[in-house]
């Protein structure tokens, strides 16, 4: 990680550690290294979520692309794959997201997509963060060169619903879905993707107001959606988060399938249509040992990568996997699409559901997943990256590994939040619960 650019690219409260000024210099070194890669006039995309703030930074960053003699186009609230696949089709120089994802709204984020559609690589975040603490550095466009805002050459609702639509054989008809929107992103699209695909689709959530995104709903807070999942009106439930990047799914007994349970089912069924290449997919560390029993059963080889899509997104194109995906609902369908997709995951899901014959929670019950806690503990950025080598902590996580027999403990920082997440996973649910809690009290502790 940089100065400013982390896992997912640059996050913060705003006007506090992420403000206009920032904004205006990130889009002004953006454009510029960008605009030197590119024979003719660049032109970038913005998209962005439905946060009170989003407004302000789009503003700034659009001032700072212009200032650096490169055009914008404007897609307005939209999920944050709409806009990595829209660079691809109009051939934009890149695509820049104003999103904190699953965050709550006094956060907000930064991210850009390259013209291929995915996240910029090590080497130009560098170059960006030089720009970025060096802007007088940057010969600004004048006169004619200036850039400017184009309207109106792209329909992003329409076009990326269209795209999704046609990732399935058939339509959804059939399936009564509650779908919970986080009062974010989707809220633009899903209702549009649903009826295109005439599913019986009942909407929460769905009206943002600027501070409500992600507040008590969305694929951090799945309560409400298992309460409707339980009085047995609907076949599946489907969340979101803010900017509609992963989903989580809700069966119909009201039990929630993570992503790496939904992405076991779907690398199930690619293999049984020949489409699974390599026989294999990739997980990251946190994923559950029941995940790696159910692949090994369907005869699939797991390859773990590090937490972040942007890691899962390496393995899967260094080894040419088209699967990939995280626990929280990032999942990476690289046939149609170079970054992961909640809505895209949705529909992959939910015709499997389709042709199943069976209920939802027929096929979760076939993924059968450890027991596992997590536990986010509030610690400095400055302290997250080192606090599991404080003697401390250290031997605490040692003694807490000499107990869980074949069971696993994993203590790694937050690469968005101010954050040590502690994760215990065994067989022993009681020992999985007591062990996670006094790590993280030992944490706490010590700060």
């Amino acid at each position: 990680m940089g100065k400013y650019f982390g896992t997912d690219g640059v996050r913060g409260v705003v006007n506090v550690e992420l403000d206009a000024m920032l904004a205006f210099k990130i889009g002004c070194a953006a454009a510029y290294v960008l605009q030197e890669q590119s024979s003719r006039r660049a032109k970038i995309l913005i998209g962005k979520d439905t946060r009170i703030s989003s407004d302000m930074l789009e503003a700034a960053l659009t001032a700072g692309i212009c200032s650096s003699g490169v055009d914008v186009e404007v897609l307005g609230a939209i999920p944050t794959p709409a806009v990595a696949y829209l660079t691809i089709k109009h051939g934009a120089a890149a695509g820049i997201v104003i999103s904190a994802s699953h965050n709550p709204y006094e956060y907000n984020g930064i991210k850009i997509f390259a013209g291929n559609g995915y996240k910029l690589n090590d080497e130009l975040e560098a170059r960006i963060e030089e720009y970025i603490d060096h802007a007088d550095k940057i010969p600004l466009a004048v006169n004619g060169k200036l850039g400017r805002v184009i309207k109106g050459e792209i329909d992003p609702v329409e076009e990326y619903t269209d795209h999704l639509a046609e990732t399935i054989q058939g339509d959804l008809s059939g399936l009564r879905i509650a779908v919970d929107c986080a009062n974010g992103a989707a809220s633009t699209t899903a209702k549009v993707l649903f009826r295109k695909l005439k599913a019986d689709a009942s909407f929460r959530y769905f009206e943002p107001d600027g501070v409500n995104i992600n507040l008590g709903c969305g694929s951090t807070h799945l309560e409400p959606l298992q309460e409707r999942m339980r009085t047995g009106e609907f076949d599946c439930g489907i969340a979101f988060d803010g900017d509609a990047d992963r989903c989580l799914v809700v069966d119909d007994k009201g039990e929630v399938l993570d992503g790496d349970r939904i992405m076991a089912v779907c690398a199930v069924k690619l293999k049984q249509e020949g489409r699974l290449r390599g026989n294999a997919f990739v997980a990251t560390v946190m994923s559950n040992k029941g995940l790696y029993k159910y692949a090994e059963g369907n005869g699939i080889d797991i390859v773990c990568a590090n937490v972040g899509d942007r890691y899962v997104l390496e393995k899967m194109l260094e080894n040419g996997y088209c699967l990939g995906g995280e626990q929280s609902g990032h999942v990476i369908f690289l046939e149609h699409a170079s970054t992961g997709d909640g809505e895209l995951t949705a529909i992959q899901f939910l015709s499997i559901l389709r042709d199943s014959g069976k209920k939802a929670s027929e096929i979760a019950a076939e993924v059968m997943p450890w027991p596992q806690m997590l536990v986010n503990v509030a610690v400095p950025n400055t302290q997250k990256a080192t606090i599991a080598k404080h003697p401390i902590v250290k031997e605490a996580i040692d003694e807490a590994e000499g107990k869980l027999g074949g069971g696993r403990i994993l203590v790694r920082p937050s690469g968005t939040e101010a954050l040590v997440r502690v994760m215990v996973e065994a067989e022993d649910a009681e020992l999985v619960q007591t062990t996670c809690c006094a790590v993280a009290d030992v944490i706490r502790s010590v700060l």
